[in-house]
């Protein structure tokens, strides 16, 4: 998926004598995935995210390393904080047809506050072949296998057990979901809770589009 183009942040300039290493370190990583999910890692300023807290890009290096190695400390937190959203969401008991809507409002609550982190996880200017692309391709796994998972009961609920039809219907849903997350971003005012009832209402008329009365 395409990290979409941003302006960037003017720096804090929020300095650090005094500030605790733990949170000195918070900071830098609240700045890096900042600036990575608005621009993407491959045009990311390591000057840019030390000036946004009032550091050096010496210190930034101390602390995390490469820039691939800070990204990786920006990608995990989120990785799992999604997959562990999603999994919550889907719940012991299997799918229902309200487990989507369950779902979005998970992944919407797990990104609040920091909603430019679905373009950390879900970066395509990575380098290949490096740790960063294989992290966060393991998280892109690990989500699709739920999401598969997740169409393939709610087909069977509906009586196809036709493996394409969930094939199909996981991409859809990928898709989907990324849009969806895509437009929260430029609707900063839309809270996690009016998104899943968007959604909701999309749903329903989505339904209604496609039932008996639809042109479908």
């Amino acid at each position: 998926m395409a990290t979409p183009p941003a302006p960037r942040t003017p720096p804090s300039k929020a300095g650090t004598k005094g500030v605790p290493r733990h949170h000195r370190r918070r900071q830098m990583l609240e700045a890096a995935t900042q600036e990575f999910g608005a621009h993407g890692f491959a045009a990311a300023s390591l000057p840019a995210i030390a000036a946004r807290v009032g550091v050096t890009k010496t210190l930034l290096h101390q602390y995390f390393g490469t820039k691939e190695d800070l990204y990786v400390s920006c990608l995990v937190p989120v990785g799992d904080r999604l997959l562990e959203a999603i999994r919550t969401a889907m719940g012991p008991d299997g799918t229902t047809p309200h487990t989507p809507l369950r779902v979005l409002d998970g992944i919407f609550t797990a990104l609040e506050g920091r909603r430019e982190a679905w373009f950390v996880l879900y970066d395509t200017s990575l380098p290949p072949g490096g740790e960063a692309a294989r992290r966060a391709s393991a998280y892109w796994a690990a989500i699709d296998a739920l999401a598969a998972d997740g169409t393939a009961e709610l087909l069977r609920a509906a009586g196809s057990t036709d493996p394409l039809d969930a094939d199909a219907l996981t991409y859809v849903w990928r898709d989907l979901v990324a849009t969806l997350v895509r437009w929260w971003v430029k609707h900063p005012e839309q809270t996690p809770a009016a998104m899943t009832r968007r959604c909701a209402r999309l749903f329903a008329a989505a339904a209604t589009l496609t039932g008996d009365g639809g042109a479908g």
